[in-house]
């Protein structure tokens, strides 16, 4: 093994065993299969052997699973043994596992060794060892995570504010990506912990929606602090999506759902976007009141004809509400709207509703008659429908035809029937790497 192909594989899904693979085998009785895999090579098989074997009380033999992936020096192999080993209780084998990789250089092992200092009592430490390291983004963000444990939350301030003063002139790479906002959302989370929290609230706003996550992040704070009108007002202005998620979150939970419904209305009338038909069309739905949840985003649905997240919503809502006819009709209105055009990214959001009107048969014929209906991605719907109907051998001999594209979801139904070999020898063909690799943090080398 070799930390590089590790790398590549597991971050690609490619020439290795995924990991909703490996949870389909356990769930098929096929636990050997998985212990033979973790011993040539294959991490999310060992991963998910070591995890098993630890729950058994067999932590000697986990270990001895994970030792040839650690001792390849790759770091998901050791920040993963140091999570298992802390769950264990061996804290002491964690940390310096940890460390070692640390003093080694790897990026990413400081904040997260100084974070597992923090949590066994070592806290001023770790603030101690991130302080230099302040101006990068990981280490900056643990030293926010382990200041206020160190007691330190005033100098994490002082720090912080310091970098706020740069202002970025070739975002990201001027400052590796630690521009001010992000620095200021960081700020915010320390004054809210220090009880400062009207500073914390006016720094959020200050960024507005420059911010990388400042909308979600002012609305969770007004909500851990009980200030449910300025979330009101909130989901009425830029921070709809957020503010209108946790409000009715929160109105939820106290059991206010008339309340929530109220606010999403609200909210609806003043978007003019379909988040806010989204969110109190599912909140509907969550209650059972399925024709109000329908009415609702049949508005944004035919305001945007084409768009296919607003027609798979609204055909999901058909479907739960029983009324998959009624579903086809709206559909088929649509597509008058949009001059009969139906590309397949359309047209699939149909099948379903064909299947539960006039059965599964049905529908993959339709699909077929499809001027796209012989392609890899039309495959995968008619595959779906098969498998949910119990036809998994024919789902299989759909997708056997488009194996190359189709190979995970083949490789899927392939255990499910019992052909192991078969899955493993798809999933583990070792496809050509990229001539040029990525390097440095901006990687462009897929998945990006």
């Amino acid at each position: 093994m070799e930390a590089d192909d590790l790398e590549y594989r597991a971050r690609t899904m490619s020439g290795c065993i995924p990991p909703d693979v490996v949870s389909r085998l356990l769930e098929r009785g096929r636990a050997e299969v998985v212990e033979e895999q973790a011993g040539r090579g294959e991490w999310f098989c060992a991963l998910a052997w070591a995890r098993l074997l630890g729950e058994q009380g067999r932590q000697a033999d986990a270990r001895e699973v994970l030792a040839p992936y650690l001792a390849t020096g790759w770091w998901t192999a050791v920040s993963a043994t140091a999570e298992l080993l802390e769950g264990w209780g061996r804290v002491d084998e964690a940390i310096e596992i940890t460390r070692v990789r640390m003093e080694a250089g790897h990026p990413d092992a400081l904040a997260f060794y100084a974070r597992l200092l923090a949590r066994h009592g070592r806290a001023e430490e770790a603030f101690v060892l991130l302080r230099p390291h302040v101006g990068e983004w990981s280490p900056a963000e643990a030293l926010v995570d382990v200041a206020g444990a160190a007691g330190c939350d005033e100098e994490a301030a002082e720090l912080l504010i310091a970098l706020t003063e740069h202002e970025c002139s070739d975002f990201p790479f001027c400052c590796r990506g630690l521009d001010r906002y992000a620095v200021i959302e960081w700020l915010s989370t320390v004054r809210e912990r220090q009880g400062r929290t009207e500073e914390a609230i006016a720094l959020l706003r200050t960024g507005g929606s420059t911010l990388v996550n400042g909308g979600e992040r002012l609305a969770a704070m007004l909500g851990r602090n009980g200030r449910l009108d300025e979330l009101r007002e909130f989901a009425l202005g830029d921070g709809a999506d957020a503010a209108l998620s946790e409000l009715v979150r929160l109105l939820e939970e106290d059991g206010d759902v008339e309340g929530a419904v109220t606010a999403c209305r609200r909210a609806v009338a003043t978007d003019s976007t379909s988040r806010s038909a989204y969110e109190l069309a599912q909140l509907l739905a969550r209650h059972g009141r399925w024709d109000e949840a329908i009415a609702v985003m049949r508005v944004p649905a035919e305001a945007y004809p084409g768009d296919d997240c607003i027609l798979h919503t609204l055909s999901v809502l058909y479907l739960d509400a029983d009324r998959p006819r009624d579903g086809l009709e709206c559909l088929d209105a649509l597509a008058a709207a949009r001059a009969g055009e139906e590309a397949w990214d359309l047209y699939w959001i149909r099948l379903p509703l064909i299947a539960a009107c006039d059965g599964v048969d049905a529908a993959i014929a339709q699909a077929r008659s499809h001027a796209e209906g012989g392609t890899w991605y039309a495959a995968e719907h008619v595959a779906e429908l098969l498998a949910g109907a119990g036809r998994v051998e024919e789902a299989v001999a759909v997708l056997e035809e488009h194996a190359p594209d189709l190979r995970h979801d083949l490789a899927r139904h392939l255990v499910d029937l019992g052909r192991v070999e078969e899955a493993l020898a798809l999933l583990q063909r070792q496809d050509p790497r990229p001539l040029v690799a990525g390097t440095g943090p901006w990687c462009e080398e897929p998945p990006f």
